[in-house]
Protein backbone atom coordinates (compact mmCIF):
# COMPACT_ATOMS: atom_id res chain seq x y z
CA UNK A 1 0.00 0.00 0.00
CA UNK A 2 1.08 3.55 -0.62
CA UNK A 3 0.13 6.59 1.40
CA UNK A 4 0.94 10.26 1.09
CA UNK A 5 0.49 11.74 4.55
CA UNK A 6 0.22 15.46 5.12
CA UNK A 7 0.27 17.33 8.42
CA UNK A 8 -2.74 19.63 8.32
CA UNK A 9 -4.45 22.29 10.36
CA UNK A 10 -7.72 21.35 8.65
CA UNK A 11 -8.86 19.03 5.87
CA UNK A 12 -12.19 17.98 4.39
CA UNK A 13 -13.67 15.79 1.67
CA UNK A 14 -16.78 16.66 -0.31
CA UNK A 15 -18.83 14.42 -2.62
CA UNK A 16 -21.71 15.87 -4.67
CA UNK A 17 -21.42 19.18 -2.79
CA UNK A 18 -21.87 17.37 0.54
CA UNK A 19 -19.11 17.28 3.14
CA UNK A 20 -18.51 13.63 4.10
CA UNK A 21 -15.39 13.98 6.26
CA UNK A 22 -13.60 16.79 8.08
CA UNK A 23 -10.78 17.06 10.60
CA UNK A 24 -8.93 19.82 12.34
CA UNK A 25 -5.25 19.46 13.34
CA UNK A 26 -3.97 16.07 12.28
CA UNK A 27 -3.10 13.97 9.24
CA UNK A 28 -4.77 13.76 5.86
CA UNK A 29 -3.66 10.49 4.24
CA UNK A 30 -4.18 9.57 0.59
CA UNK A 31 -4.26 5.78 0.25
CA UNK A 32 -3.56 3.55 -2.77
CA UNK A 33 -3.91 -0.23 -2.85
CA UNK A 34 -1.59 -2.26 -5.07
CA UNK A 35 -2.21 -5.77 -6.47
CA UNK A 36 0.01 -7.58 -3.99
CA UNK A 37 -1.39 -5.83 -0.89
CA UNK A 38 -3.02 -7.76 1.95
CA UNK A 39 -4.85 -7.01 5.18
CA UNK A 40 -1.48 -7.23 6.94
CA UNK A 41 -0.26 -4.34 4.75
CA UNK A 42 -3.31 -2.29 5.75
CA UNK A 43 -2.66 -3.00 9.43
CA UNK A 44 1.02 -2.03 9.12
CA UNK A 45 0.25 1.15 7.16
CA UNK A 46 -2.34 2.32 9.69
CA UNK A 47 0.07 1.72 12.58
CA UNK A 48 2.77 3.69 10.77
CA UNK A 49 0.39 6.60 10.08
CA UNK A 50 -0.80 6.72 13.69
CA UNK A 51 2.73 6.51 15.13
CA UNK A 52 4.75 8.52 12.59
CA UNK A 53 6.33 11.41 14.48
CA UNK A 54 5.64 14.52 12.41
CA UNK A 55 4.28 16.91 15.05
CA UNK A 56 6.46 19.33 17.00
CA UNK A 57 7.32 18.77 20.65
CA UNK A 58 8.15 21.51 23.17
CA UNK A 59 11.58 21.90 21.51
CA UNK A 60 10.02 22.34 18.06
CA UNK A 61 11.33 18.94 16.91
CA UNK A 62 9.23 16.38 15.04
CA UNK A 63 8.89 14.01 17.99
CA UNK A 64 5.15 13.59 18.44
CA UNK A 65 2.78 11.24 16.63
CA UNK A 66 -0.87 11.66 15.74
CA UNK A 67 -1.70 9.51 18.77
CA UNK A 68 0.45 11.73 21.00
CA UNK A 69 -1.47 14.87 20.04
CA UNK A 70 -4.89 13.17 19.72
CA UNK A 71 -5.23 14.71 16.27
CA UNK A 72 -7.72 13.98 13.52
CA UNK A 73 -7.14 11.42 10.78
CA UNK A 74 -8.72 11.73 7.34
CA UNK A 75 -8.19 8.66 5.12
CA UNK A 76 -8.89 9.26 1.42
CA UNK A 77 -8.69 6.52 -1.23
CA UNK A 78 -6.65 7.57 -4.27
CA UNK A 79 -5.67 4.80 -6.67
CA UNK A 80 -3.60 7.16 -8.85
CA UNK A 81 -0.78 6.98 -6.27
CA UNK A 82 -0.09 3.49 -7.64
CA UNK A 83 0.68 4.88 -11.09
CA UNK A 84 3.94 4.12 -12.85
CA UNK A 85 5.13 7.43 -14.31
CA UNK A 86 8.60 6.35 -15.43
CA UNK A 87 7.90 6.14 -19.17
CA UNK A 88 6.02 8.22 -21.68
CA UNK A 89 3.43 10.92 -21.16
CA UNK A 90 0.62 8.81 -19.74
CA UNK A 91 0.57 7.05 -16.35
CA UNK A 92 0.27 3.26 -16.21
CA UNK A 93 -1.85 1.70 -13.48
CA UNK A 94 -0.59 -1.85 -13.96
CA UNK A 95 0.41 -2.21 -10.28
CA UNK A 96 -2.85 -0.76 -8.91
CA UNK A 97 -5.25 -3.24 -7.37
CA UNK A 98 -8.42 -4.00 -9.34
CA UNK A 99 -11.37 -1.92 -8.08
CA UNK A 100 -12.99 -4.68 -5.99
CA UNK A 101 -9.73 -5.60 -4.26
CA UNK A 102 -9.01 -1.92 -3.63
CA UNK A 103 -12.49 -1.38 -2.20
CA UNK A 104 -12.21 -4.41 0.10
CA UNK A 105 -8.84 -3.38 1.49
CA UNK A 106 -9.87 0.25 1.93
CA UNK A 107 -13.04 -0.89 3.75
CA UNK A 108 -10.89 -3.12 5.94
CA UNK A 109 -8.66 -0.12 6.67
CA UNK A 110 -11.76 1.92 7.57
CA UNK A 111 -13.01 -0.78 9.94
CA UNK A 112 -9.60 -1.13 11.55
CA UNK A 113 -9.17 2.63 11.94
CA UNK A 114 -12.56 3.13 13.61
CA UNK A 115 -11.79 0.23 15.94
CA UNK A 116 -8.43 1.53 17.18
CA UNK A 117 -8.56 5.32 16.76
CA UNK A 118 -11.36 7.60 17.98
CA UNK A 119 -10.96 10.63 15.69
CA UNK A 120 -11.07 9.32 12.12
CA UNK A 121 -12.99 10.38 9.00
CA UNK A 122 -13.00 8.98 5.46
CA UNK A 123 -13.28 9.78 1.81
CA UNK A 124 -15.50 7.60 -0.37
CA UNK A 125 -13.99 4.82 -2.46
CA UNK A 126 -14.68 5.23 -6.18
CA UNK A 127 -16.33 8.64 -5.81
CA UNK A 128 -15.40 11.88 -7.53
CA UNK A 129 -14.19 13.73 -4.43
CA UNK A 130 -13.12 17.28 -3.79
CA UNK A 131 -10.41 17.38 -1.13
CA UNK A 132 -9.30 20.59 0.50
CA UNK A 133 -6.69 21.06 3.18
CA UNK A 134 -4.29 23.46 4.78
CA UNK A 135 -0.93 21.69 4.85
CA UNK A 136 0.92 22.75 7.99
CA UNK A 137 4.62 23.27 7.24
CA UNK A 138 4.22 22.06 4.56
CA UNK A 139 4.99 18.60 5.93
CA UNK A 140 4.37 15.68 3.54
CA UNK A 141 5.72 12.12 3.53
CA UNK A 142 5.30 8.97 1.46
CA UNK A 143 4.76 5.73 3.38
CA UNK A 144 4.75 2.27 1.77
CA UNK A 145 4.10 -1.25 2.94
CA UNK A 146 5.80 -3.53 3.10
CA UNK A 147 8.63 -1.20 4.10
CA UNK A 148 11.17 -3.04 1.92
CA UNK A 149 8.95 -2.92 -1.17
CA UNK A 150 10.12 -1.05 -4.29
Amino acid sequence: MISIIQRVTTAKVTVNNQEIGKIDTGIMALIAVEKEDTQKDAERLLERILNYRIFADENDRMNLSLRDINGGLLLVPQFTLAADTQKGNRPSFISAAPPEQGRQLFEYLQHLATTIYPNVQFGQFGADMQVSLINNGPVTFTLRTPVTQK
